[in-house]
Protein backbone atom coordinates (compact mmCIF):
# COMPACT_ATOMS: atom_id res chain seq x y z
CA UNK A 1 0.00 0.00 0.00
CA UNK A 2 2.86 2.34 1.07
CA UNK A 3 4.08 2.09 -2.47
CA UNK A 4 0.89 2.80 -4.33
CA UNK A 5 0.63 5.72 -2.78
CA UNK A 6 4.12 6.93 -3.43
CA UNK A 7 3.35 6.22 -7.02
CA UNK A 8 -0.06 8.13 -6.16
CA UNK A 9 1.90 11.05 -5.18
CA UNK A 10 4.88 10.77 -7.89
CA UNK A 11 1.71 11.19 -10.54
CA UNK A 12 0.38 13.95 -8.91
CA UNK A 13 3.41 15.97 -8.85
CA UNK A 14 3.48 15.21 -12.43
CA UNK A 15 0.59 15.97 -13.49
CA UNK A 16 0.67 19.46 -11.73
CA UNK A 17 4.15 20.02 -13.50
CA UNK A 18 2.51 19.02 -17.20
CA UNK A 19 -0.25 21.72 -16.09
CA UNK A 20 -2.85 18.92 -15.72
CA UNK A 21 -4.28 20.22 -12.06
CA UNK A 22 -7.87 18.37 -12.30
CA UNK A 23 -9.84 21.06 -13.09
CA UNK A 24 -13.09 21.26 -14.99
CA UNK A 25 -12.65 20.42 -18.82
CA UNK A 26 -14.19 18.84 -21.21
CA UNK A 27 -11.77 16.42 -21.79
CA UNK A 28 -10.72 13.47 -19.39
CA UNK A 29 -7.17 14.39 -17.17
CA UNK A 30 -5.05 11.75 -16.11
CA UNK A 31 -5.40 13.34 -12.57
CA UNK A 32 -9.24 12.43 -12.58
CA UNK A 33 -8.26 9.06 -12.19
CA UNK A 34 -6.02 9.37 -9.35
CA UNK A 35 -7.38 8.44 -5.47
CA UNK A 36 -7.66 11.48 -3.35
CA UNK A 37 -8.37 12.57 -0.36
CA UNK A 38 -10.30 16.21 -0.46
CA UNK A 39 -10.75 18.54 2.68
CA UNK A 40 -13.74 20.51 1.97
CA UNK A 41 -15.78 22.97 4.59
CA UNK A 42 -16.73 26.67 5.03
CA UNK A 43 -14.65 29.70 6.00
CA UNK A 44 -13.54 28.87 10.13
CA UNK A 45 -14.68 25.91 10.02
CA UNK A 46 -11.41 24.38 11.49
CA UNK A 47 -9.64 22.37 8.37
CA UNK A 48 -6.75 24.15 9.07
CA UNK A 49 -6.86 22.40 12.64
CA UNK A 50 -7.93 19.16 11.60
CA UNK A 51 -5.24 19.30 8.77
CA UNK A 52 -2.49 19.95 11.48
CA UNK A 53 -3.67 17.94 14.24
CA UNK A 54 -3.07 14.78 11.43
CA UNK A 55 0.83 16.41 11.17
CA UNK A 56 1.30 17.55 14.46
CA UNK A 57 3.09 20.55 13.30
CA UNK A 58 1.62 24.56 12.83
CA UNK A 59 2.38 25.28 9.40
CA UNK A 60 -1.01 26.62 7.85
CA UNK A 61 -1.96 30.64 6.95
CA UNK A 62 -4.46 31.77 9.46
CA UNK A 63 -6.67 34.58 9.43
CA UNK A 64 -10.18 35.82 8.31
CA UNK A 65 -12.10 35.72 5.07
CA UNK A 66 -10.37 33.39 2.10
CA UNK A 67 -7.02 32.27 3.85
CA UNK A 68 -6.63 29.05 1.29
CA UNK A 69 -6.52 30.69 -1.99
CA UNK A 70 -5.10 27.41 -3.91
CA UNK A 71 -5.38 23.89 -3.57
CA UNK A 72 -2.64 22.31 -1.25
CA UNK A 73 -1.78 18.99 -2.29
CA UNK A 74 -0.03 17.81 1.14
CA UNK A 75 1.51 14.47 0.72
CA UNK A 76 2.99 13.00 4.61
CA UNK A 77 5.87 10.57 4.17
CA UNK A 78 6.57 8.55 7.15
CA UNK A 79 10.17 8.30 7.84
CA UNK A 80 12.19 6.46 10.10
CA UNK A 81 11.94 6.86 13.58
CA UNK A 82 14.16 9.14 15.33
CA UNK A 83 14.53 11.01 11.99
CA UNK A 84 14.28 14.55 11.57
CA UNK A 85 11.57 16.67 10.12
CA UNK A 86 10.97 18.78 7.10
CA UNK A 87 9.30 19.58 4.22
CA UNK A 88 9.55 20.33 0.44
CA UNK A 89 7.94 21.98 -2.11
CA UNK A 90 7.42 20.78 -5.59
CA UNK A 91 8.37 24.12 -6.74
CA UNK A 92 11.42 24.21 -4.78
CA UNK A 93 12.66 20.67 -5.40
CA UNK A 94 16.18 21.48 -3.65
CA UNK A 95 15.01 22.80 -0.79
CA UNK A 96 14.49 21.31 2.44
CA UNK A 97 11.98 23.05 5.15
CA UNK A 98 12.87 22.60 8.83
CA UNK A 99 10.91 25.62 10.53
CA UNK A 100 7.30 24.77 10.14
CA UNK A 101 6.74 28.74 10.37
CA UNK A 102 8.71 29.13 7.34
CA UNK A 103 6.68 26.41 5.52
CA UNK A 104 3.61 28.64 6.12
CA UNK A 105 5.01 31.63 4.94
CA UNK A 106 6.18 29.89 1.64
CA UNK A 107 2.55 28.82 0.96
CA UNK A 108 1.62 32.12 1.44
CA UNK A 109 4.26 33.89 -0.44
CA UNK A 110 3.38 30.96 -2.94
CA UNK A 111 0.22 31.80 -3.13
CA UNK A 112 0.73 35.21 -4.02
CA UNK A 113 2.88 34.64 -6.84
CA UNK A 114 0.09 32.96 -8.51
CA UNK A 115 -2.70 35.45 -8.03
CA UNK A 116 -1.12 38.26 -6.89
CA UNK A 117 -1.51 40.25 -3.78
CA UNK A 118 -5.29 40.04 -4.01
CA UNK A 119 -7.70 37.92 -2.45
CA UNK A 120 -8.38 36.38 -5.76
CA UNK A 121 -8.00 32.22 -5.84
CA UNK A 122 -6.33 29.88 -8.32
CA UNK A 123 -6.82 26.27 -9.38
CA UNK A 124 -3.00 25.80 -9.61
CA UNK A 125 -2.54 23.71 -7.02
CA UNK A 126 0.41 23.67 -3.86
CA UNK A 127 2.68 20.46 -3.58
CA UNK A 128 3.39 20.19 -0.10
CA UNK A 129 5.36 17.33 1.16
CA UNK A 130 6.28 16.41 4.82
CA UNK A 131 7.90 13.81 6.17
CA UNK A 132 7.80 12.83 9.63
CA UNK A 133 8.24 9.80 12.19
CA UNK A 134 5.09 10.73 13.00
CA UNK A 135 2.59 10.36 10.12
CA UNK A 136 1.12 7.78 7.96
CA UNK A 137 1.78 7.58 4.06
CA UNK A 138 -1.08 10.00 3.59
CA UNK A 139 -2.20 12.41 0.26
CA UNK A 140 -5.04 15.27 1.39
CA UNK A 141 -6.14 17.91 -0.80
CA UNK A 142 -7.11 21.17 1.44
CA UNK A 143 -9.35 23.11 -0.65
CA UNK A 144 -10.89 26.88 -0.11
CA UNK A 145 -13.02 27.66 2.19
CA UNK A 146 -16.68 27.88 0.98
CA UNK A 147 -18.06 31.25 1.31
CA UNK A 148 -21.81 32.66 1.01
CA UNK A 149 -21.10 36.35 0.20
CA UNK A 150 -17.97 38.50 -1.63
CA UNK A 151 -15.81 40.66 0.30
CA UNK A 152 -14.34 43.66 -0.47
CA UNK A 153 -11.83 43.50 -2.84
CA UNK A 154 -13.40 40.12 -4.28
CA UNK A 155 -15.48 39.47 -7.67
CA UNK A 156 -19.01 38.83 -6.97
CA UNK A 157 -18.52 35.84 -8.60
CA UNK A 158 -16.05 34.81 -6.26
CA UNK A 159 -18.80 32.45 -4.02
CA UNK A 160 -19.37 30.17 -7.44
CA UNK A 161 -15.80 30.20 -7.97
CA UNK A 162 -14.63 28.63 -5.20
CA UNK A 163 -17.96 26.47 -5.55
CA UNK A 164 -17.18 25.12 -8.56
CA UNK A 165 -13.39 24.25 -7.98
CA UNK A 166 -14.37 21.85 -5.00
CA UNK A 167 -17.23 20.17 -7.26
CA UNK A 168 -14.21 19.29 -9.40
CA UNK A 169 -12.67 17.79 -7.22
CA UNK A 170 -15.28 16.02 -5.21
CA UNK A 171 -17.78 15.03 -7.88
CA UNK A 172 -14.93 12.57 -9.24
CA UNK A 173 -15.66 9.33 -8.00
CA UNK A 174 -12.30 8.38 -7.04
CA UNK A 175 -12.37 11.31 -4.48
CA UNK A 176 -13.08 10.33 -0.45
CA UNK A 177 -14.08 13.68 1.01
CA UNK A 178 -13.53 14.83 4.40
CA UNK A 179 -16.61 17.14 5.08
CA UNK A 180 -15.32 19.52 7.94
CA UNK A 181 -17.73 21.38 10.18
CA UNK A 182 -17.97 23.29 13.11
CA UNK A 183 -20.13 21.73 16.39
CA UNK A 184 -21.15 25.03 17.55
CA UNK A 185 -23.30 25.75 14.06
CA UNK A 186 -26.45 23.84 13.01
CA UNK A 187 -25.53 20.92 10.75
CA UNK A 188 -28.55 21.48 8.83
CA UNK A 189 -26.96 24.34 7.44
CA UNK A 190 -23.27 23.02 6.83
CA UNK A 191 -21.87 24.29 3.61
CA UNK A 192 -19.36 21.15 3.89
CA UNK A 193 -22.00 18.22 4.48
CA UNK A 194 -24.84 20.62 2.02
CA UNK A 195 -22.29 19.71 -1.26
CA UNK A 196 -20.96 16.48 0.21
CA UNK A 197 -24.38 15.31 0.26
CA UNK A 198 -25.15 16.69 -3.66
CA UNK A 199 -22.66 14.98 -5.01
CA UNK A 200 -22.65 12.01 -3.13
CA UNK A 201 -26.04 11.14 -2.18
CA UNK A 202 -25.59 7.78 -0.60
CA UNK A 203 -22.54 8.97 1.60
CA UNK A 204 -20.19 6.35 0.27
CA UNK A 205 -17.33 8.66 -0.40
CA UNK A 206 -17.83 11.48 2.72
CA UNK A 207 -16.49 11.22 6.09
CA UNK A 208 -18.31 13.59 8.24
CA UNK A 209 -15.25 15.73 10.92
CA UNK A 210 -16.95 17.79 14.07
CA UNK A 211 -14.64 20.23 14.96
CA UNK A 212 -15.33 23.02 17.82
CA UNK A 213 -16.42 21.25 20.10
CA UNK A 214 -15.55 23.14 23.54
CA UNK A 215 -17.88 25.85 21.37
CA UNK A 216 -21.33 23.84 21.43
CA UNK A 217 -24.10 25.50 23.59
CA UNK A 218 -23.98 24.78 27.29
CA UNK A 219 -26.57 21.16 27.94
CA UNK A 220 -25.93 20.29 23.84
CA UNK A 221 -24.79 16.76 23.08
CA UNK A 222 -22.84 16.33 19.56
CA UNK A 223 -24.11 13.24 19.10
CA UNK A 224 -27.40 14.49 18.65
Amino acid sequence: MDNLISLVNKIQRACTALGDHGEASALPTLWDSLPAIAVVGGQSSGKSSVLESIVGKDFLPRGSGIVTRRPLVLQLHKSDEGSREYAEFLHLPRKRFTDFAAVRKEIQDETDRETGRTKQISSVPIHLSIYSPNVVNLTLIDLPGLTKVAVEGQPESIVQDIENMVRSYIEKPNCIILAISPANQDLATSDAIKISREVDPTGERTLGVLTKIDLMDKGTDAVD
